[in-house]
């Protein structure tokens, strides 16, 4: 009898830190079923048990192990070895955006310095806490944000103009738009909007929509949304007038 041939797949995987490092290969077996973060476990697990990988829940529910998968930004642990050719190199890298710690890890944590500026849902003064399902349902779909950070990964703003010091991200503009869209809000931070998260700086090209794993409609619901009751506010003469004109 002979035994089925074995499926191997070849992982050529960044081992490095911020200030430089080496696309190493490794090879391990295949099995049905596979996603690209379990070849990397394989690659701990018999080649290299130092490499460095961020992972939690395996589900797609944690963002924990976002990587450059053949230069696409995506959760290894919901890319499926099957999805690439036999005998197709497979190339990890870490996230571009964001300083490397070691290997495919890199170090988020400007990102939760931004989500602090952006502060808590202020409700309104006596609020009775009612409201439609349609405004709940405006809001919800940003609440599925598992900040993987895929999307300001791929910000272009953040990945190739550096701007991490007048610029939020399109993360946190979805987070802004959740707590600007509640019915039971009552802050107003367009201002911040307009000169401190630097929401000018989007052109909306909607990479940040197309890299997201839970589907958010990141651009269309949340950015463009945004951006209209700052013009509406700060550039539209007829609201700058009556702003002179009743003071508010």
């Amino acid at each position: 009898m002979v035994e089925p041939k074995t499926q191997k797949v070849t992982l050529e995987i960044f081992r490095g830190d911020d200030d430089g490092g080496t696309m190493n290969e490794y090879t391990v077996e295949v099995q049905e079923g596979m996603v690209v973060l379990d070849a990397v476990h394989g690659v701990q697990a018999q080649h290299a048990p130092d490499l460095a990988c961020r992972w939690n829940c395996k589900a797609g529910k944690c963002g924990s192990c976002s990587g450059e998968v053949n230069g696409h930004p995506k959760l290894m642990c919901m890319d499926r070895l099957d999805n690439y050719e036999p005998g197709e190199k497979i190339t990890l890298r870490p996230l571009k955006t964001f300083p490397v710690i070691k290997d495919l890890v890199c170090d988020v944590s400007w990102n939760f310095e931004q989500n602090k500026k952006i502060g808590q849902l202020q409700p309104k003064q006596d609020t009775d806490w009612l409201f439609t399902q349609r405004e709940a349902d405006r809001v919800q779909e940003f609440r599925k944000c598992i900040e993987c950070f895929l999307c300001q990964n791929v910000c272009h703003v953040l990945r190739d103009h550096d701007r991490k010091d007048e610029f939020i991200g399109p993360r946190f503009l979805v987070r802004l738009a959740s707590l600007e869209m509640n019915p039971v809000d009552d802050g107003d931070r367009l201002e911040q909007a307009k000169d401190e998260y630097g929401i000018g700086y989007c052109n909306i090209t909607k990479c940040c929509t197309e890299v997201c794993p839970e589907s958010i409609a990141i651009t269309d619901n949340a950015i463009i949304p945004l951006k209209e009751r700052v013009v509406d506010r700060y550039y539209d003469p007829v609201t700058w007038i009556w702003r002179k004109l009743t003071g508010r």
